[in-house]
């Protein structure tokens, strides 16, 4: 299950595990204009654990999430060829 929420500056959305035990602790992403934001509670230590990903890391994690293994450059917009 998960939740979205608008607020001013941001889009918030919350990944709520279910299903059998264990289960983890609820993961909180939040999208700006210049990055997004992941938190989770370490059941642990009680602390938060932030990550944070530029809008680039995103782009090349949504696309990682498709291909084999192996090592990939998304280029950015502009950037030369390799050659």
């Amino acid at each position: 299950m998960f939740t979205i929420e608008h607020d001013f500056d941001a889009t918030v959305i919350t990944l709520i595990d279910e299903g059998d035990a264990p289960l983890n602790e609820d993961v909180v992403i939040e999208s700006h204009d210049d990055g997004v934001t992941l938190t989770q509670v370490d059941p642990d230590t009680d602390e938060v654990m932030v990550i944070n990903l530029s809008m680039h890391q995103l782009k090349e994690l949504r696309a990682a999430l498709d291909l084999p293994e192996g090592i990939y450059r998304v280029r950015r917009p502009g950037e030369p060829d390799e050659g």
